[in-house]
């Protein structure tokens, strides 16, 4: 059986390309993505990052949202321990009210972000320990049950707007499996622990009124192009990218320099984070998704797209969906 298929979209900015453009082709990519049906698309938090538009995800959920009919919206994720429970609950209420049955809330716990970057958003590296507790605090809000008398959320109360946790270690998988909510996995970029986390978290689920039995998102990379030889150019660039988007704010690299950065020892660090990606034709693509999906033991898949460009984005879309 062929997975569910949904997009995770970093509003990527490209080169000499301004952030308008960029968030307009967001709105683009969703509408291929409805057009050739995906399940949802998801955003996510980031911060003081050039190359990533996808800042305040309930802000760009709205938009996205306003520009489209059906497909479900969300945040991959919100990185919660940046944020009040009170605030996301109330922002993604008012989303649920604009939109009712098409938003989700995925929730992460990393800062999205460095360390000094960390501290501006007046975020300590103790702000993750709470993070079972924010969780908790949320979903009462959304439930209308809150743990704290007197304080509800407007809008937001009894929305019971889906959560899902998000992770690249066996501590989402379990804390997910207790809660007995959705996980998601970041395949796409940590590959390393994939399979411990998703046994750990189908093994120890629990039922909740949310969900009734496990259900895995699987991250995955793909470049979906019409012939190979496009299909190794987004590739490389894809890859020169990732060295980019390691460095500290403010570097940049040339694409000799990041090329030689991929062919030194420490390279092989940064390719293996795209150990997960599907590269080629339809044919190919779509062989190694079905294939990956039964690895992972994964419900769903949700694909970041490598390319550069949103023409190039919106024609993966169209090529991953013929292909599954």
């Amino acid at each position: 059986m062929s997975p569910v298929l949904s997009l995770l979209d970093l509003a990527t900015v490209g080169r000499s390309q301004e952030m308008g453009e960029a968030l307009a082709g967001s709105v683009e990519l969703a509408q291929a993505a409805e057009r050739n049906g995906f399940e949802r698309v998801w955003y996510a938090e980031h911060h003081n990052n050039p190359a990533i538009a996808s800042t305040a995800t309930s802000v760009l959920i709205a938009h996205v949202a306003a520009h489209t009919e059906k497909i479900r919206l969300g945040s991959g994720g919100v990185m919660l321990p940046n944020h009040a429970p009170l605030l996301i609950a109330e922002q993604f209420g008012m989303l649920e009210a604009l939109h009712p049955g098409r938003i989700d809330l995925g929730l992460g716990r990393a800062p999205g972000t460095d360390p000094t970057t960390m501290r501006a958003l007046r975020r300590d590296a103790r702000s993750a320990d709470s993070f079972p507790d924010d969780v908790a605090e949320l979903q009462a809000y959304l439930a209308g049950e809150s743990l704290l008398p007197g304080v509800n959320a407007y809008p937001g109360k009894g929305t019971r707007v889906p959560l899902y946790i998000l992770g690249s270690s066996l501590f989402g998988a379990k804390l997910a499996a207790a809660m007995g909510l959705p996980y998601s996995f970041a395949s796409h970029f940590a590959p390393t622990h994939l399979d411990a986390a998703i046994e750990a978290y189908r093994s120890e689920f629990r039922p909740s009124a949310q969900l009734s039995e496990p259900y895995v998102i699987a991250g995955v990379g793909a470049i979906a192009t019409d012939t190979g030889d496009q299909a190794a150019e987004q590739l490389q660039a894809a890859q020169r990218r990732r060295v980019q988007l390691l460095l500290p704010p403010g570097r940049t690299l040339t694409d000799e320099e990041a090329d030689a950065v991929l062919a030194a020892p420490q390279g092989r660090q940064v390719l293996d984070m795209m150990r997960y990606t599907a590269v080629g034709t339809g044919a190919e693509v779509g062989q190694y998704l079905r294939d990956f999906a039964a690895r992972a033991r994964a419900d769903e898949l949700i694909i970041a797209l490598h390319a550069d460009q949103v023409s190039d984005r919106v024609r993966a879309t169209e090529i991953i969906a013929e292909s599954i």
